[in-house]
């Protein structure tokens, strides 16, 4: 009987719940829990950044390594996701500065595997010529992204792709609110400068990006959205 009603507040439980669980018991249907619920937006993350699928695969498995590995350092009054956001995008900046180092160039990325976007939600299958623009303006933001500094491309993932408030990516970065609209309005100016080499492209990557979520960054001192 107890095992049927610790079921349903498995489920039921609060990421910083699971991860109390997590933390103090070595509960391991937990951290599944855990891992159920966020691999989907750290392995896009970690793929974002890197501009690599396989690379952001491989990262975010060290993520949820590092998650379990740091469990007692998780403070009970702290937000979940805000810790592991910050987990994930450190191991990506290490990534990016091991590329680097080894004269690398994330662009190198194999151009096929795009990262995963919006149209995998939907339940219909587009048109051949929509998969091509789609393959097109995916690869055009995979690389214009890539060109920018870690500083703004980390932001901009945080604020388009996953739909976070600025007063939450400033927790995660530890930076002010007036900071990351900084580096937001300072990373979409560098993506209007951006010229994509090869064939002619139906849209610049600023254009590609303001379908999933353009917004006008706020003056300095202004609230979160």
């Amino acid at each position: 009987m107890g095992r049927v009603k610790f079921l349903p507040s498995l489920f039921s439980m609060t990421d910083e719940q699971a991860m109390w669980r997590v933390q103090t018991q070595d509960d391991h249907r937990a951290f599944v829990r855990l891992l159920e619920r966020w691999e989907e937006p750290i392995g896009r993350l970690c793929a974002r950044m890197t501009g690599d699928l396989h690379r952001g695969e491989d990262l975010k498995q060290e993520t949820f390594a590092l998650v379990f590995e740091k469990r007692t350092s998780f403070q009970p009054n702290a937000r979940f996701s805000t810790w592991l956001w910050r987990i994930a995008l450190n191991l990506c900046y290490d990534e990016l500065r091991r590329i680097n180092r080894r004269g690398e160039s994330p662009l190198d990325a194999d151009e096929n595997a795009t990262v995963p976007g919006q149209r995998e939600l939907a339940a219909e299958t587009p048109a051949p010529d929509v998969q091509m623009a789609e393959r097109e303006e995916g690869e055009l933001v995979r690389r214009a992204l890539l060109q920018l500094p870690e500083i703004y491309r980390g932001v901009l993932v945080l604020r388009h792709y996953e739909n976070l408030k600025l007063r939450e990516i400033a927790e995660i970065l530890e930076i002010p609110e007036g900071t990351v609209n900084s580096r937001l309005a300072e990373g979409l100016a560098q993506l209007t400068q951006f010229r994509p080499t090869g064939p002619p492209t139906r849209r610049n990557a600023l254009e590609v990006l303001r379908p999933v979520r353009i917004f006008r960054p706020l003056p300095h001192g202004g609230g979160s959205r």
